[in-house]
């Protein structure tokens, strides 16, 4: 669930558009249905990681039959070996998840990744560590070792908190531990890692290991981004956006269910999923299911204030090579009105 790419891995989209062919493994059946007298559409939407309860929406969507009433015979698929971004940028997938992040890098870069919608309203990942690591405040940081996946944007989220709790980031021992296990590595290897609190943090609670949790938008409002996104590119968009439309109709139609029908709808992604730990898909979308639309006029809904600032940030820092065009990086044209 956490973000898993790094300013290398998105300059390399710029040279998956050329040809992109990456298999992708599909999490459920799909294939072209018939719908009385009309053949239903197949479409693929590809997801950022391992099926969780960001993705919730889509498998409700898919299960209720919204797709369907649109014309849609939908496939939620895996990503390839190049990522959910590389394969939505160069059209092998209509739509993806994404976060907003990777938007950010990639549009500075000439990836034609457009953010149809925000599935969170607010971002809900922070730093976390073991309560016995004594990690109640970003100065803490100082002397401990943090266990991350090697992006720049990780330490300089790090300083810009720090800084304001007058703490020095060059004092933190960073390393990567990729893919490893959190419980695990804070037991062995780290002290503190960031993650997101509707999966990890609600599996702690499960575990019944207390953690300190540091949500990184407490500190800044430039830190309060939108992750995860749903995704298209600008050759979808601009060729069939009555295909964005009816897609975004559905998936709407998905997440405010979810929003409503916690239980119901984790029971949907278990049905889908069968494999996810069925407690902690239940536990995680109880915790999350508010949080989809939050404060927000409606579910989705983007504001340009978030893009920018966050943007604006990651310039500021030389995440980017140059500041983005917020204008083109997202859009709430396809999302339904109230």
């Amino acid at each position: 669930m956490r973000k898993r790419i790094s300013l290398l891995l998105i300059g390399c989209l710029v040279f998956v558009l050329a040809a992109c062919s990456t298999a992708t493994k599909s999490t459920n059946e799909g294939s072209e249905q018939s719908n009385g007298s009309a053949t239903l559409k197949p479409v693929k939407v590809v997801l950022d990681w391992s099926p969780n309860t960001n993705h919730t929406g889509l498998y409700v969507a898919k299960e209720q039959g919204y797709y369907k009433e649109e014309g849609l015979d939908v496939e939620i698929v895996l990503p390839g070996s190049g990522g959910s971004d590389a394969m939505v940028a160069s059209n092998e997938v209509p739509f993806g998840v994404s976060i907003q992040e990777n938007v950010t890098q990639g549009r500075t870069q000439g990836v034609p990744l457009v953010s149809l919608a925000a599935v969170i309203q607010h971002n809900t990942s922070g730093f976390a560590a073991p309560v016995a690591k004594g990690i109640k405040s970003p100065k803490d940081f100082e002397g401990k070792t943090y266990g991350g996946w090697g992006s720049p944007v990780e330490e300089a989220v790090m300083k810009t908190i720090m800084d304001l709790d007058q703490g020095d980031v060059k004092k933190v021992n960073i390393v990567s531990i990729g893919e490893a296990d959190y419980f695990t590595a804070v037991k062995r290897d780290i002290d503190f890692a960031w993650i997101f609190y509707a999966w990890t943090g609600i599996e702690a609670e499960l575990r019944g290991e207390a953690l300190n949790m540091l949500y990184v938008k407490d500190y800044s409002p430039s830190l309060d981004y939108y992750t995860p996104v749903i995704v298209s590119n600008e050759t979808t968009i601009k060729n069939d956006p009555d295909l964005v439309k009816a897609f975004m109709r559905a998936t709407t139609k998905g997440y405010e269910y979810a929003i409503k029908h916690p239980d119901e709808s984790a029971a949907m992604l278990l049905k889908a999923v069968p494999d996810l730990d069925e407690k902690l898909v239940k536990a995680s979308q109880k915790w999350l299911s508010p949080k989809y639309q939050d404060d927000a006029a409606r579910w989705g809904e983007q504001k340009r204030e978030v893009w920018q600032n966050y943007s604006d940030w990651m310039f500021e820092r030389g995440l980017l090579d140059k500041k983005l065009d917020t204008d083109q990086a997202f859009t709430n044209d396809f999302l339904p009105q109230n």
